[in-house]
């Protein structure tokens, strides 16, 4: 099914669990509709970098938006394989477009976000990876409460915390 919202009302971003087992969600809602994707931390990161870079580009934004708190339901409609984004310099907005990892579905959401909506995305994305587990200073993988076996020291030490 192919989601596509042109000018969406809100666009939420959040994670359930605890550290080291989040799930990281993107909800959109426009009107009635609500679109509910699970993302990759990885993913989400990457794309708010990317947001952050156009919005510089595109110019100072308006007043963000503060509330990108997920809705308290979350069934997933979809699990994010590609993320595309393109850019309209005319308009001034970016369009999102996320893809279905699995291939026997082809759920897609296509998000048009302007300048204001991008640049809080990208806050909140940037304030949602930060919140999670610190990443060692050898390998850059994350520290584990638990323990951490950091392939840069050949399991011959415990890592530094």
């Amino acid at each position: 099914m192919n989601y596509v919202f042109a000018q969406p009302d809100r666009v939420m971003v959040g994670v359930r669990g605890e550290v080291g087992s989040r799930l990281f969600l993107l909800q959109a809602r426009e009107g009635k509709r609500l679109v509910i994707v699970k993302c990759e931390k990885a993913q989400l990161a990457a794309l708010a970098l990317w947001l952050s870079q156009v919005v510089a580009e595109l110019g100072r934004p308006g007043h963000l938006p503060e509330d990108l708190s997920l809705e308290p339901e979350y069934e997933v409609d979809f699990v994010a394989g590609e993320i595309a984004v393109a850019l309209d310099e005319e308009d001034k907005s970016i369009e999102v477009t996320f893809e279905s990892l699995e291939e026997e579905n082809d759920d897609t959401l296509v998000l048009t976000l302007s300048r204001e909506w991008a640049g809080g995305l990208a806050i909140a994305i940037a304030r949602l990876v930060e919140a999670g587990r610190p990443p060692c200073p050898l390998c850059g993988g994350p520290l584990d409460p638990k323990g951490h076996d950091c392939p840069r020291t050949n399991g011959h030490r415990p890592p530094i915390r």
